[in-house]
């Protein structure tokens, strides 16, 4: 900076002495004139060193405040530095600690690993005397009992069997009790209803409906130029048809009864009439569905009527008339839905209990059948859900939900319909069956009960729907009965073919007598 200040002041000089210069070559002027020059030239330098003065002060002061932030910066440096070094002498300082721990720690472990070797062969000489006292206690033993170490070790191996079998049998019970408490649906009932709904037996006698025919030329009339005729008719009935080589027969096979009794009513007009088309076919099921849906809602007002009962949703109606094309063991559900509804009033009244409401629960508890085809859940689920949506009393949809002991009862009257249903359904005849299979079933349950060791007596009760095994207690202990009842219901499970499910009880009683004289 100083270099530009003096090239300033030699330029200001220049151009004095320049312009002096002038005057003097350009005229004799005068001495005032001269004087002047002179003035004015001092001026300039007095003004040039002013500004040469005023640059040094100005460099002065910004090269201190230059070397004052410097020396701030080496400062703080210094401060990050010695704060760098006291950290650094704390942590040898921690690690001087640990390493202390460390070789403390190692020396005790050492110190330990001595003990324990040396406890280890006093164990070891501890064990060969053992070994020597127990050989010498075995001689003893054998001599004093009269059987070899193997035989013992077989009496031992046999009572201690029987021990863990009844401690897992105690177990095994305690841990089913729980779990049937807890349990939303038990696997036996989940079993059974799968059985019912696609049991090979069951399927084939309750899922087809057979159409008889004039003549076997009427089966190439059915099916049409094509199969036009036979598709349109699955397509607009939603039902299977089969056409065999069995001679003057149409099978139509369809788990809807509604659908299969429709398909069924729908091909005896059409062979009636002559007319077999796509177009009237399709008039024909509009109107044959028309009709079924008239009677369905006409025969549950019916049984509506019958039982004295008011105030039943329309769509409730509906579903309790489309039960009677659901059978259940091949007895009709409506049918079977009247007369639960009939026993659950005449109990009723035999304990003071609403008569009305009663009815009214016994006829609705299979509601859920007429949707349980279609909808997923049990018929108790479904049932109940329905009667709720429908605003049935609260009674009515318990004794829904609990007559299969899905969920408590939680009134008489759910426990009346609940024996209602029961007593309905196990009524001689209600559900047919071949009476020569039903009596052989019912003779196999009792043999295959008596074939079991312990067992007294076995009866076959309720249909065959319960086996009772009497058990002789002396034979028999609480924890083994319940080993009986799995092993006895697993043979019946292998070597029997029924509908739905059997229960096995088994009963052990202790009778002690004394008399008094």
């Amino acid at each position: 900076m100083e270099f530009i200040i003096v090239g300033a002041v030699a330029v200001v000089i220049g151009a004095a002495a320049g312009w002096t210069a002038q005057v003097f070559m350009a005229s004799s002027k005068s001495a005032k004139i001269a004087e002047e020059s002179r003035a004015a030239l001092e001026q300039a330098r007095k003004a040039a060193e002013t500004i040469v003065k005023e640059a040094r002060v100005a460099a002065k002061e910004s090269s201190l405040l230059a070397q004052q932030d410097f020396e701030g910066k080496i400062e703080a440096k210094k401060r990050e530095i010695e704060a760098f070094e006291r950290r650094l002498h704390q942590r040898e300082r921690i690690l001087d600690k640990k390493m202390g721990q460390v070789e403390a720690s190692e020396n005790s472990l050492a110190k330990r690993e001595s003990r324990v070797t040396a406890l280890e062969q006093q164990l070891e000489a501890q064990n060969a005397r053992l070994d020597e006292l127990v050989e010498q206690q075995t001689g003893q033993l054998q001599a004093i009992a009269g059987m070899t170490r193997e035989q013992a070790v077989e009496e031992l191996k046999m009572k201690m069997m029987e021990t863990a079998r009844f401690e897992s049998a105690a177990l095994v019970r305690r841990m089913e009790e729980e779990t049937r408490s807890g349990a939303l649906e038990k696997a036996r009932y989940i079993i059974a209803q799968a059985i019912q709904r696609t049991a090979s037996d069951f399927v084939a006698e309750n899922t087809v409906s057979v159409v008889d025919l004039p003549n076997d030329e009427m089966k190439g009339r059915i099916i049409g130029r094509e199969g036009r005729n036979i598709r349109a008719l699955e397509e607009a009935t939603g039902v299977d048809l089969m056409i065999g080589d069995t001679p003057n027969d149409v099978i139509l096979s369809s788990f809807d009864m509604v659908k299969r009794e429709s398909a069924r009513q729908t091909l005896l007009r059409l062979i009636g009439d002559g007319r077999i088309h796509p177009g009237r076919i399709e008039d024909t099921v509009d109107k044959v569905t028309r009709e079924i849906n008239a009677q369905m809602k006409k025969d549950g007002e019916r049984v509506c009527f019958e039982l004295g009962l008011d105030g039943v949703h329309p769509e409730i109606v509906k579903l309790l008339g489309r039960l009677r094309y659901r059978t259940s063991y091949s007895q009709n559900v409506l049918a079977h839905s009247v007369e639960v509804g009939y026993l659950c009033g005449i109990m009723a009244a035999e304990l003071g209990q609403n008569v009305k409401m009663a009815r009214r629960a016994g006829l609705l508890h299979d509601l859920g059948k007429a949707v349980d085809q279609t909808m997923e859940g049990s018929h108790t689920q479904l049932g109940a859900e329905l009667a709720r949506k429908y605003n049935e009393p609260a009674i009515v949809i318990n004794s829904i939900a609990s007559h299969h002991e899905d969920t408590p009862a939680e009134s008489v009257i759910a426990v009346l319909v609940a024996a209602g249903d029961a007593l309905s359904a196990s009524r001689p005849g209600a559900r047919r069956e071949m009476l020569q299979t039903y009596i052989n079933r019912m003779q196999k349950l009792e043999e295959i009960g008596d074939s079991f060791k312990g067992v007294e007596k076995t009866y076959a009760i309720q249909a065959g729907r319960e086996v009772r095994v009497v058990v002789q207690p002396e034979e028999v202990r609480d924890a083994e009965a319940y080993f009986l009842a799995k092993d006895i219901a697993k043979k019946i499970e292998s070597e029997l073919a029924y509908p739905g499910e059997i229960k096995v009880t088994v009963i052990r009683e202790t009778r002690v007598t004394e008399t008094a004289r």
